[in-house]
């Protein structure tokens, strides 16, 4: 049994999103605000309601127009002495839910008979709704209306006191400004929500499950009539725990220290998480066995020994307290005695050292050495800390050790989720990467886990970390994107993608893109666009153009690829899935009419290109002259439905240039970054000395002959030239900020600084809303 997909509705900016869980781990991965943390906000809230109860933020904004209508609803019926509608339906289509479908074999059924549609089902998907709703509609009416009319009280007694201050002012002035809770139902709710409102589980069918349209879940409609189910249908089915994502910094814990919170979460020291384990599964006298007889003896002879030192100690001082009268003859004497606890030896500040490493010098070894736990890096001490909750997680679900003595011991459940926020959190970048890699192994080292599909871990991790989506196989990752305001909804809300679905069966690219985007390190999954660029020369120039000319684009934020435009074609699946923002910066790469060699570009004698990227995506044309001549919009691949998504495509276009010594101006036609840059900054190359290409552009400047000749040696030397040593001789000059970026480039940053802004607004208003 496992957890197929969760489809979570009307909660936060989750209007209506399914999330498919790996029956191992999940990567929840996104930009900013994106919905990461409303998701597993949203399991915590279901799942686990008792540690983390509902607020009244977590409803989606753009329902609360209609709750407040409907409050006002009441109040107009009221006024009318006409019947209130108390039923659920006005409520239905705001209410947060959460779908649970999960797959079940056959032998499990007796875990989820509460479930169980009609008598027909015989295993497969079973699906159950959690939620929130109303407790009592009629008790929540009477609550409300007499909150309203206390106001309304409140009010006219305002208005009553100006009258009485000014009987002969005609018309009476306006009351001082007076906001009175509560001002409308959604007010109301924000201080009664947890006493009115509750979780209700409801069986769903799978035969009338639907798959989402365009990212956007569909999930199934109950009838009015439904009831709900008795009792909780999860309890002893699935145990949840989770690390949040502040971990104790500045976000108010519950403090409660139960077996579902292993470690108080206000605590974030290594020594409360070793005390606490113990605690739960090592502490000798709860539930002892044989195997605990000599800590128990020892301890007690310990104590036995300490209360023969406390009393020869405190006898004279109980004697000279008899001197003054008591005891008397009936009054009980005191007495000293001990109780230890094993535990206690844990609780002081030096429970957990550090040793240090230390060698011998002159033959005479050195003391060993300790460190306190604070003197530890915070990075490990971060990991350490993690791993024991998860150990602790792990054991508490297992009831191991003295977790199984007694209280009435419950048989475990067979699926265990486990929710981490943001593990990077003072984590360094090698240790992100062990944590992801070793997180579900420490869930599963027990030995009745080990090849046991009857019980199963499923980890869900949310992370703004490349280093840990880079661990992660596409498979398990799950993109959050955000929508703006007038594309589905009146307010900005997320959708999620299965990035498993990305590269259908085409293996070999997925395996290139997995490969690719490891090496590079880069945060394809959290950034607000993408630049892709051809070689070294653009990777190491482009930043610094953008930093230099651009400095609205440089608070963006942007990540930069650089891939080849015979590679970079391979991106287009994710891209497209992503819905991310992106710019292709990229050659020309002419071949002659036959597609065979390398050639110069030029104009109408049937030139090709060879770039992959120019030939397969954007424009999708490989005929050089429709390239040369193409206006801005045929360099744009969008789509309709998706106004803030977009692909453009900048490569050399046609420049007009006037050589040094001349005044004519002439064409010409770049083959590559490098000498469309020197053709806009003929003057700065002319006079800038060096070495390479640098030597080799300032050579072809001085020979001159025309923007031709100048551009076929220049085309010769960027045969065997080194670019990567170009760009950084180009980025060591003291003139480097005034150069001017070659213009197809300027084009295409240009044009991506407008979609961004665009993005930033996150209002569509030309949009039709849909809600």
């Amino acid at each position: 049994m496992h957890i197929e997909f969760v489809e979570i509705a009307n909660f936060r900016k989750l209007l209506s999103a399914r999330v498919d869980l790996s029956t191992t781990t999940t990567l929840f991965v996104g930009a900013n605000n994106s919905g990461k943390t409303s998701a597993m906000l949203a399991m915590r809230r279901f799942l686990s309601p008792r540690r983390c109860p509902f607020e009244i933020h977590d409803l989606t904004l753009c329902h609360w127009p209609n709750l407040i209508t409907l409050g006002e609803s009441w109040i107009a019926a009221r006024d009318a002495d006409e019947v209130v509608d108390l039923t659920i339906a006005p409520w239905v289509s705001s209410l947060p839910t959460l779908d649970l479908w999960l797959h079940v074999e056959t032998g499990e059924m007796h875990h989820v008979r509460d479930l169980i549609p009609t008598l027909d089902w015989e295993g497969g998907r079973l699906g159950v709704r959690l939620r929130y709703e109303p407790k009592d509609l009629g008790l929540l009416y009477k609550d409300f209306m007499g909150a309203v009319t206390d106001a309304e009280a409140m009010k006219a007694a305002a208005i009553a006191a100006v009258a009485v201050e000014h009987p002969d002012v005609d018309p009476q002035p306006d009351p001082p400004k007076l906001t009175v809770w509560p001002t409308n139902l959604i007010d109301f709710l924000s201080k009664r929500l947890s006493a009115h409102f509750t979780i209700r589980a409801y069986t769903l069918d799978p035969a009338l499950l639907v798959d989402p349209v365009k990212s956007q879940a569909q999930p199934q409609a109950l009838p009015l009539a439904s009831l709900p189910i008795e009792g909780d249908p999860l309890k002893g089915l699935i145990r949840v725990h989770d690390i949040p994502a502040q971990r104790g910094f500045g976000e108010e814990q519950s403090g409660d220290d139960d077996d579902d919170t292993p470690v108080s979460a206000s605590s974030n020291r290594l020594s409360d998480q070793l005390r606490s384990y113990y605690a739960k599964h090592l502490d000798p006298t709860k539930g002892p066995d044989p195997k605990d007889l000599g800590a128990l003896q020892a301890i007690e002879a310990a104590q036995d020994a300490f209360d023969k030192r406390l009393t020869e100690s405190f006898t004279a001082a109980f004697s000279e307290v008899e001197g003054m009268g008591y005891p008397g003859v009936t009054d009980p004497r005191p007495r000293v005695s001990t109780r230890l606890k094993a535990i206690d030896g844990l609780n002081h500040s030096a429970a957990v050292s550090f040793e240090v490493d230390v060698i011998a010098e002159d033959g005479v070894t050195m003391p060993l050495l300790r460190l306190p736990e604070a003197n530890n890096g915070l990075g490990y001490q971060n990991l350490i800390s993690m791993i024991f909750r998860l150990m602790s997680f792990r054991d508490a679900w297992m009831r191991v050790g003295k977790a199984s003595k007694g209280g009435v011991i419950n048989s475990t459940e067979p699926l265990h989720l486990v929710l981490v926020e943001e593990p990077e959190a003072h984590l360094h970048a090698q240790v992100q990467q062990v944590f992801i890699k070793k997180a579900y192994a420490v869930l599963r080292a027990h030995d009745d886990l080990i090849g046991n599909d009857k019980l199963r871990t499923q980890l869900v991790v949310s992370t703004h970390s490349s280093h840990v989506a880079h661990e992660t196989s596409f498979a398990c990752l799950r993109y959050f994107r955000r929508l703006p305001a007038g594309m589905v909804a009146k307010v900005p809300v997320s959708t999620v993608i299965n990035l498993s679905e990305v590269f259908g069966t085409s293996n070999d690219t997925e395996r290139f893109v997995t490969r690719y985007l490891r090496a590079q390190h880069a945060d394809l999954f959290f950034a607000d666009a993408a630049i892709l660029v051809e070689g070294p020369a653009e990777r190491m120039l482009l930043p610094n153009f953008i930093r230099a000319h651009y400095d609205e684009l440089n608070q963006c934020y942007i990540t930069l690829l650089e891939i080849g435009g015979s590679h970079a074609h391979r991106l287009k699946s994710l891209i497209d899935h992503l819905g991310l923002l992106t710019l292709i910066v990229t050659d020309l790469d002419t071949l002659d009419k036959t597609g065979g060699a390398s050639v110069q570009p030029a104009m109408g004698v049937d030139q090709k290109t060879n770039n992959a990227t120019l030939k397969t995506w954007v424009p999708g044309t490989d005929d050089v002259d429709t390239l040369l001549d193409a206006p801005v919009a045929y360099k744009i691949q969008s789509q309709p439905e998706d106004q803030l998504f977009a692909v453009r495509v900048a490569y050399q276009t046609p420049l007009t240039v006037t050589l040094p010594g001349t005044d004519a101006p002439e064409i010409a036609l770049p083959y590559t970054f490098e000498d469309a840059l020197v053709f806009e900054n003929l003057a700065f190359f002319a006079a800038l000395k060096g070495t390479g290409l640098v030597r080799k552009f300032s050579d072809a400047i001085e020979a001159g002959g025309g923007a031709a000749a100048i551009g076929e040696q220049m085309y010769l030397a960027l045969k065997n030239g080194k670019k990567a040593e170009f760009a950084l001789d180009v980025i060591e000059t003291e003139g480097f900020k005034d150069l001017v970026v070659p213009r197809y480039i300027a084009e295409g940053l240009e044009w991506l600084l407008l979609q961004l802004k665009k993005k930033r607004v996150e209002i569509l208003p030309k949009v039709e809303v849909a809600v």
